[in-house]
């Protein structure tokens, strides 16, 4: 039987889980509307109602919040990747993966991180989830890529790593922002458009 110490402990472990997911998903929504540079630490605490104090309790820097931020993107990638049917072709695993990832983005649930920032890329390697996270994804992706090449439905003149950063780079793709605001068509269609290009490619097919 737990104690009454033992309740209030347990109620107030909850209650601290609960805050830091809601600081994770206001820094997701923020870096996928605003981007890292324009991101505050001050206005992360003012979406969540917390004081900044409070919010450094959970994470030290504005990096941290950034790779707390990736870690739950990469482990819902992973949740992802577990429910694709292991039976299927490899190509038909990579569309599912790349059509899932369009829709995160277009939904504001992927978080916009530069590459080029030496403080937020040295606090992504140093977190290890993430970085553990981001291996295991590759190596399914990888595998998949391979396979597929093999199966002649990819290019196997392609290096598989170059077809992997390739389907990376379409979670940061600002085709799908040109589209949105052009209001010219459904997310749906947004997607369906920029995965024909990204496997089909932009040449003409013979009729």
């Amino acid at each position: 039987m737990l104690t009454r110490n033992g309740l209030r402990g347990s109620f107030k472990a909850q209650m601290l889980q609960a805050r830091e997911e809601a600081i994770i998903r206001s820094v997701n929504h923020l870096l996928a509307s605003k981007g890292f540079e324009a991101m505050t630490v001050d206005e992360v605490a003012a979406d969540v109602g917390i004081a900044k104090a409070s919010l450094y309790k959970h994470f030290a820097s504005k990096e941290d919040l950034a790779a707390a931020a990736m870690v739950s993107v990469v482990r819902r990638a992973q949740a992802f990747l577990d429910k694709l049917p292991p039976e299927a072709a490899p190509m038909d695993n990579l569309r599912a993966v790349v059509a899932w990832t369009l829709g995160l983005k277009l939904a504001g649930e992927m978080p916009s991180l530069p590459s080029q920032n030496s403080s937020l890329r040295a606090a992504l390697i140093a977190n290890k989830d993430c970085m553990d996270g981001l291996i295991k994804v590759s190596d399914k992706l990888g595998g998949w890529i391979e396979a597929a090449q093999a199966q002649g439905s990819l290019n196997p003149g392609l290096p598989a790593i170059a077809v992997l950063y390739t389907l990376y780079a379409r979670a940061c793709d600002p085709v799908l922002e040109f589209l949105k605001m052009s209001a010219l068509h459904r997310d749906e269609e947004i997607v369906d458009l920029v995965m024909s290009t990204c496997f089909e490619g932009l040449s003409a097919r013979p009729g």
